[in-house]
């Protein structure tokens, strides 16, 4: 899956505010909370996450932080001024550091794209120090992510004949939370995950600002431009006009909700 070519910029410059904010306040507040000594933290992205991290945690914490995308990881870099952190471009099913490691391993909105989540957490096992803590956060359903909702359904109207669903099958596709403690059981944690439910808002200045992030800042953006009959912005403009719809013509705000998830060693 993707994350490459105009995907970066207008994924850190609409998605990032729209949905991932709020999140990575939140989770970087649990993380300072546990006082940990090194940060390592998987499928960085932009560096929401990491922003907050390096905001929050004193300045003897070490963080490292990863990702799959070299340019995600790239754009990142440029936006964490001031403060030592160490990127690598690494896979979380596959992480390159020593056993027991860090005391925290940290992931927003990552897990969902993981192919082998299990595989996944048991890396994060192995890395993690004892009373270590693996912190990350899934989005709900996509029904209780009411932007995200309407963008998918005027994605669909568009192409009614191969509806594309990249949002509801990949990000917003692993919210249940019996199967997230049975993969976290699979991967070798032995403890009872904390899984609680946070409810959030976002906003936007305009209805056309959702519909490009979720449009162009994701790999929704491949699924519409490989199928033929409208292009890009034509999609862009037809769930602007939904979102519109729905929420007003002005600023626009709805709901949010994710599952955060605590385990620790």
């Amino acid at each position: 899956m993707s994350f490459e070519g105009a995907i970066p910029d207008v994924y850190e410059q609409y998605l990032v505010p729209l949905l991932f904010r709020p999140y990575a306040r939140d989770l970087a507040g649990r993380v300072a909370e546990r006082r940990p000594r090194d940060v390592i933290e998987t499928a960085a992205g932009t560096g929401a996450v990491t922003r907050e991290l390096a905001a929050v945690l004193p300045g003897e914490t070490s963080i490292t932080a990863t990702d799959l995308s070299r340019p995600m990881l790239d754009r990142a870099r440029a936006l964490v001024p001031g403060r030592p952190v160490r990127w690598a471009e690494a896979d979380a099913m596959a992480l390159p550091f020593p056993d027991g490691s860090c005391d925290a391993v940290v992931c927003q909105f990552g897990v969902m794209f993981f192919p082998d989540r299990p595989r996944a957490f048991g890396e994060a096992l192995r890395v993690l120090r004892p009373g270590g803590a693996l912190l990350f956060n899934v989005w709900d359903a996509i029904e209780a992510n009411g932007l995200s909702a309407v963008a998918e359904a005027a994605v669909a109207g568009v192409f009614p004949a191969d509806p594309p669903d990249f949002l509801s099958r990949v990000p917003y596709g692993y919210h249940d939370a019996a199967t997230i403690a049975r993969d976290l059981a699979d991967g070798g944690f032995t403890s009872t995950p904390r899984i609680e439910t946070v409810a959030e808002r976002c906003r936007a200045a305009s209805a056309r600002e959702v519909a490009v992030a979720l449009c162009q800042g994701t790999p929704l953006r491949t699924e519409i431009e490989a199928r033929a009959g409208s292009t890009l912005d034509e999609v862009t403009r037809a769930v602007g006009a939904a979102v519109a719809e729905r929420f007003g013509t002005g600023p626009v705000e709805g709901p949010l909700s994710a599952l955060v998830v605590t385990v620790t060693r």
